[in-house]
Protein backbone atom coordinates (compact mmCIF):
# COMPACT_ATOMS: atom_id res chain seq x y z
CA UNK A 1 0.00 0.00 0.00
CA UNK A 2 1.70 3.73 -1.17
CA UNK A 3 1.71 6.02 2.04
CA UNK A 4 1.25 9.29 0.61
CA UNK A 5 0.77 12.98 1.64
CA UNK A 6 -1.98 14.82 -0.12
CA UNK A 7 -1.71 18.34 -0.62
CA UNK A 8 -5.29 20.34 -2.15
CA UNK A 9 -6.77 23.42 -1.32
CA UNK A 10 -10.30 22.84 -1.71
CA UNK A 11 -11.43 22.26 1.75
CA UNK A 12 -14.56 20.09 -0.33
CA UNK A 13 -12.28 18.41 -2.59
CA UNK A 14 -9.71 17.24 -0.03
CA UNK A 15 -11.57 15.36 2.04
CA UNK A 16 -13.73 13.68 -0.61
CA UNK A 17 -10.59 12.66 -2.64
CA UNK A 18 -8.87 11.45 0.50
CA UNK A 19 -11.84 8.54 1.00
CA UNK A 20 -11.69 7.98 -2.90
CA UNK A 21 -8.22 7.50 -2.79
CA UNK A 22 -8.23 5.01 0.66
CA UNK A 23 -11.47 3.40 -0.67
CA UNK A 24 -9.07 1.93 -3.29
CA UNK A 25 -7.64 -0.16 -1.17
CA UNK A 26 -4.46 0.81 -2.57
CA UNK A 27 -3.42 4.02 -1.14
CA UNK A 28 -3.34 5.67 2.36
CA UNK A 29 -2.86 9.17 3.22
CA UNK A 30 -0.67 9.66 5.73
CA UNK A 31 -1.63 13.25 6.01
CA UNK A 32 -3.77 15.99 3.90
CA UNK A 33 -2.84 19.50 3.81
CA UNK A 34 -3.85 22.83 1.88
CA UNK A 35 -0.56 24.62 1.28
CA UNK A 36 3.27 23.82 0.39
CA UNK A 37 4.36 25.32 3.17
CA UNK A 38 2.38 22.66 5.33
CA UNK A 39 3.37 19.90 2.81
CA UNK A 40 7.11 20.55 3.64
CA UNK A 41 6.92 20.59 6.75
CA UNK A 42 4.49 17.34 7.42
CA UNK A 43 7.67 16.03 5.29
CA UNK A 44 10.64 17.29 7.18
CA UNK A 45 8.38 15.52 9.85
CA UNK A 46 7.50 12.17 8.19
CA UNK A 47 8.43 11.16 4.33
CA UNK A 48 5.78 9.53 2.29
CA UNK A 49 6.37 7.68 -0.40
CA UNK A 50 4.69 9.75 -2.76
CA UNK A 51 3.00 13.15 -3.04
CA UNK A 52 -0.42 14.28 -4.60
CA UNK A 53 -0.57 17.46 -5.08
CA UNK A 54 -2.49 20.45 -6.71
CA UNK A 55 -0.76 23.23 -8.44
CA UNK A 56 -2.69 25.72 -6.88
CA UNK A 57 -2.31 25.95 -3.65
CA UNK A 58 -3.17 28.36 -0.77
CA UNK A 59 -0.07 29.19 1.01
CA UNK A 60 2.40 31.49 -1.04
CA UNK A 61 3.96 28.59 -3.08
CA UNK A 62 1.96 26.55 -5.61
CA UNK A 63 2.55 23.23 -5.95
CA UNK A 64 5.04 23.00 -8.08
CA UNK A 65 7.41 25.30 -5.75
CA UNK A 66 6.63 23.03 -2.53
CA UNK A 67 7.59 20.44 -5.11
CA UNK A 68 10.96 21.99 -5.63
CA UNK A 69 11.50 22.74 -1.61
CA UNK A 70 10.75 19.33 -0.89
CA UNK A 71 13.00 17.57 -2.95
CA UNK A 72 15.90 19.53 -1.94
CA UNK A 73 15.35 17.77 1.25
CA UNK A 74 14.47 14.62 -0.68
CA UNK A 75 15.89 14.20 -4.44
CA UNK A 76 13.41 13.14 -6.47
CA UNK A 77 10.77 12.47 -4.08
CA UNK A 78 8.01 10.84 -6.38
CA UNK A 79 5.04 13.69 -7.23
CA UNK A 80 1.70 13.79 -9.08
CA UNK A 81 0.49 17.40 -9.86
CA UNK A 82 -3.01 17.82 -11.01
CA UNK A 83 -4.57 20.87 -12.23
CA UNK A 84 -7.22 22.94 -14.26
CA UNK A 85 -4.95 26.21 -14.41
CA UNK A 86 -4.14 27.31 -17.75
CA UNK A 87 -1.85 29.83 -16.76
CA UNK A 88 1.62 31.23 -18.39
CA UNK A 89 3.15 31.45 -14.70
CA UNK A 90 2.43 28.27 -13.95
CA UNK A 91 3.74 25.99 -17.08
CA UNK A 92 6.96 28.35 -16.79
CA UNK A 93 7.28 27.75 -13.18
CA UNK A 94 7.47 23.68 -14.03
CA UNK A 95 9.86 24.26 -17.17
CA UNK A 96 12.05 26.10 -15.00
CA UNK A 97 12.26 23.68 -11.66
CA UNK A 98 14.23 20.90 -13.51
CA UNK A 99 11.65 18.53 -12.15
CA UNK A 100 12.33 15.72 -14.63
CA UNK A 101 11.81 12.42 -13.29
CA UNK A 102 9.26 10.75 -10.81
CA UNK A 103 6.45 12.71 -11.51
CA UNK A 104 2.95 12.28 -13.23
CA UNK A 105 1.20 15.80 -14.24
CA UNK A 106 -1.94 15.60 -15.40
CA UNK A 107 -4.75 18.20 -16.37
CA UNK A 108 -7.65 17.95 -13.64
CA UNK A 109 -11.30 18.40 -15.39
CA UNK A 110 -14.19 18.80 -12.87
CA UNK A 111 -12.95 15.38 -10.81
CA UNK A 112 -10.43 13.30 -10.23
CA UNK A 113 -11.01 10.01 -10.00
CA UNK A 114 -9.07 7.70 -7.62
CA UNK A 115 -9.07 4.71 -10.55
CA UNK A 116 -6.81 7.61 -12.92
CA UNK A 117 -4.64 9.02 -9.94
CA UNK A 118 -3.39 5.40 -8.32
CA UNK A 119 -1.53 4.06 -11.55
CA UNK A 120 -0.21 7.50 -11.24
CA UNK A 121 1.06 7.41 -7.96
CA UNK A 122 2.28 3.82 -8.63
CA UNK A 123 4.39 5.22 -12.07
CA UNK A 124 6.03 7.66 -10.04
CA UNK A 125 7.04 5.77 -7.27
CA UNK A 126 8.69 3.27 -9.79
CA UNK A 127 10.63 6.00 -11.18
CA UNK A 128 8.40 6.53 -14.26
CA UNK A 129 7.61 10.06 -15.42
CA UNK A 130 3.91 11.12 -17.59
CA UNK A 131 2.67 14.67 -18.69
CA UNK A 132 -0.50 15.21 -19.97
CA UNK A 133 -0.46 15.80 -23.92
CA UNK A 134 -2.45 18.61 -23.34
CA UNK A 135 -0.40 20.00 -20.76
CA UNK A 136 3.02 19.28 -22.65
CA UNK A 137 1.78 21.36 -25.70
CA UNK A 138 1.14 24.32 -23.01
CA UNK A 139 4.66 24.30 -21.72
CA UNK A 140 6.63 23.81 -25.07
CA UNK A 141 4.47 26.99 -26.19
CA UNK A 142 5.58 29.05 -23.22
CA UNK A 143 9.05 27.94 -23.77
CA UNK A 144 9.37 29.14 -26.81
CA UNK A 145 6.65 32.13 -26.36
CA UNK A 146 10.00 33.18 -23.60
CA UNK A 147 12.78 32.14 -25.84
CA UNK A 148 11.57 35.16 -28.13
CA UNK A 149 10.55 37.34 -25.21
CA UNK A 150 13.22 36.87 -22.23
CA UNK A 151 11.45 40.11 -20.78
CA UNK A 152 7.97 37.98 -20.10
CA UNK A 153 9.52 35.98 -17.55
CA UNK A 154 10.65 39.08 -15.58
CA UNK A 155 8.57 41.16 -12.80
CA UNK A 156 7.54 44.56 -13.86
CA UNK A 157 10.17 46.03 -11.54
CA UNK A 158 12.60 43.59 -12.15
CA UNK A 159 12.05 44.75 -16.30
CA UNK A 160 13.11 48.16 -15.38
CA UNK A 161 16.36 47.53 -13.78
CA UNK A 162 16.87 45.12 -17.09
CA UNK A 163 16.45 47.98 -19.29
CA UNK A 164 18.69 50.28 -17.16
CA UNK A 165 21.34 47.66 -16.97
CA UNK A 166 21.59 47.44 -20.53
CA UNK A 167 21.72 51.32 -21.19
CA UNK A 168 24.82 50.87 -18.66
CA UNK A 169 23.89 52.12 -15.49
CA UNK A 170 25.49 50.93 -12.52
CA UNK A 171 23.87 50.10 -9.19
CA UNK A 172 23.68 53.39 -7.86
CA UNK A 173 22.56 55.14 -10.97
CA UNK A 174 19.46 52.39 -11.20
CA UNK A 175 18.92 52.29 -7.17
CA UNK A 176 18.41 56.58 -7.61
CA UNK A 177 16.22 56.56 -10.41
CA UNK A 178 13.93 54.36 -9.13
CA UNK A 179 13.81 55.86 -5.93
CA UNK A 180 15.97 53.07 -3.41
CA UNK A 181 17.78 54.44 -0.85
CA UNK A 182 19.79 50.82 -0.99
CA UNK A 183 21.57 49.60 -3.90
CA UNK A 184 22.00 46.28 -2.73
CA UNK A 185 18.35 45.99 -3.56
CA UNK A 186 19.40 46.32 -7.15
CA UNK A 187 22.15 43.77 -6.48
CA UNK A 188 18.97 41.22 -5.11
CA UNK A 189 17.02 42.25 -8.60
CA UNK A 190 19.81 41.49 -10.75
CA UNK A 191 20.10 38.11 -9.16
CA UNK A 192 16.80 37.45 -9.78
CA UNK A 193 17.17 38.64 -13.57
CA UNK A 194 20.04 36.32 -14.14
CA UNK A 195 18.72 32.94 -12.18
CA UNK A 196 15.26 33.64 -14.86
CA UNK A 197 17.13 34.17 -17.89
CA UNK A 198 19.98 31.11 -16.79
CA UNK A 199 23.43 33.41 -16.26
CA UNK A 200 23.49 32.03 -12.55
CA UNK A 201 23.82 28.10 -13.47
CA UNK A 202 27.79 28.83 -14.91
CA UNK A 203 30.84 29.77 -13.00
CA UNK A 204 30.49 33.29 -14.40
CA UNK A 205 31.47 36.59 -12.41
CA UNK A 206 28.66 39.32 -12.10
CA UNK A 207 30.26 41.51 -14.42
CA UNK A 208 30.23 38.70 -16.92
CA UNK A 209 26.44 38.10 -16.13
CA UNK A 210 25.77 41.51 -16.31
CA UNK A 211 27.22 42.21 -19.65
CA UNK A 212 25.46 38.91 -20.83
CA UNK A 213 22.26 40.16 -19.46
CA UNK A 214 22.49 43.35 -21.29
CA UNK A 215 23.55 41.27 -24.79
CA UNK A 216 20.14 39.60 -23.86
CA UNK A 217 17.99 43.16 -23.60
CA UNK A 218 19.39 44.30 -26.89
CA UNK A 219 18.76 40.89 -28.85
CA UNK A 220 15.30 40.70 -27.50
CA UNK A 221 15.44 36.75 -27.52
CA UNK A 222 17.11 34.42 -24.61
CA UNK A 223 20.42 33.72 -25.40
CA UNK A 224 22.39 31.09 -23.25
CA UNK A 225 26.13 30.35 -22.83
CA UNK A 226 27.72 27.10 -23.07
CA UNK A 227 30.90 25.92 -20.65
CA UNK A 228 32.95 27.52 -23.28
CA UNK A 229 31.43 30.58 -23.41
CA UNK A 230 29.52 30.03 -27.29
CA UNK A 231 26.67 31.63 -27.11
CA UNK A 232 23.55 29.93 -28.60
CA UNK A 233 19.83 31.35 -29.66
CA UNK A 234 16.79 28.50 -29.97
CA UNK A 235 15.56 28.50 -33.41
CA UNK A 236 12.12 27.73 -34.72
CA UNK A 237 12.88 23.92 -34.32
CA UNK A 238 13.53 24.11 -31.19
CA UNK A 239 16.98 23.19 -31.78
CA UNK A 240 20.33 25.60 -29.37
CA UNK A 241 22.33 26.60 -32.31
CA UNK A 242 25.54 29.06 -32.52
CA UNK A 243 23.96 32.81 -31.95
CA UNK A 244 25.57 35.18 -35.34
CA UNK A 245 25.27 38.18 -33.27
CA UNK A 246 28.78 38.30 -31.50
Amino acid sequence: MLEILLVEDNARLRPALQAGLTATGAVRVLHACETGEAALAFCLQQAPQAVLMDVHLAGAMNGIDAAVAIRREYPRMPVVFYSIQDDDAYYRAFRRSGILSHYAYVRKSNFLLPQMIVPLLEDAVQGRSFIDPDIEARVQEVRHKDSHSPMAVLEPNEQEVARMLAQGMTNEQIAAQMGFRDKRTISRTNGQIYAAWGLDETNTDEKVARTRAALIVHAGRLIAWDAEGMARIENERGDWVPWEGV
